[in-house]
């Protein structure tokens, strides 16, 4: 699967030719890399290096912003997306950056490197509260899905939760910017690195719903 991305699937600054499934989004201007962006990329890894990412130019930003130079990002559809309802659609954004900054304040860094990061946009009311989440478990028993089996972190203090959202405001700022509020509906999230599928190269999935639907 690695090859098929890093080969293949992974289309930097450019648009997702190759989805298998429809979306309604409307591809931003400043998703879509310069010509020769893209060409600096292509050419600075011999074709025998197979599966191997070129590497980042030295201007780049240590960490994802919102303002990452589209030829470090690939936002494509999954191919293979979750058990979803047919009207959401999940995307992966995925980015050749670091999500997560080695300098996050102490009170919170276990707890990121142990849930990752996550947010909702273009909400009309409220996310439905994690207070619920017994009542939709029962759906997941055949594999083994249980409360007790679940881990995840407590809630912490305000002044912690705050400082979880102002670590995700970066992912949260370019889901916004991509799936504009008036028109989408999104839930996104990212894996910590311990979790993520192809090491080194993190990626955000984001379910978005049409509003017009």
């Amino acid at each position: 699967m690695v090859n098929y991305l890093l080969n293949h699937r992974l289309l930097w600054g450019k648009p997702d030719t190759l989805a298998r499934l429809p979306t309604r989004r409307v591809i931003q201007p400043d998703e879509l890399a310069k010509q020769d962006a893209v060409e600096d990329q292509s050419s600075s890894l011999p074709k025998n290096r197979q599966g191997v990412l070129p590497p980042i130019p030295e201007n780049s930003p240590k960490y994802f912003t919102a303002e990452t130079p589209p030829e470090l990002v690939s936002i494509i559809m999954n191919d293979w997306p979750y058990s979803v309802p047919p009207e959401i659609e999940h995307v992966l954004i995925w980015i050749r950056l670091p999500l997560i900054p080695d300098d996050l304040p102490a009170s919170i860094a276990p707890r990121i490197a142990q849930d990752g990061l996550w947010g909702f946009t273009g909400n009309d009311s409220p996310p439905p509260s994690p207070s619920l989440l017994p009542l939709y478990l029962p759906a997941l028993s055949d594999w083994g899905v249980t409360m007790e089996k679940l881990v995840r972190s407590p809630r912490g203090t305000d002044e912690e939760e705050e400082l979880v959202k102002q670590a995700g405001s970066q992912i949260d700022t370019y889901v916004r910017r991509h799936w504009p509020e008036d028109q989408w509906e999104t839930a996104w999230f990212s894996n910590p690195p311990r979790l993520q599928s192809v090491p080194g190269l993190a990626h955000i999935h984001v379910f978005a719903r049409y509003k017009g639907n």
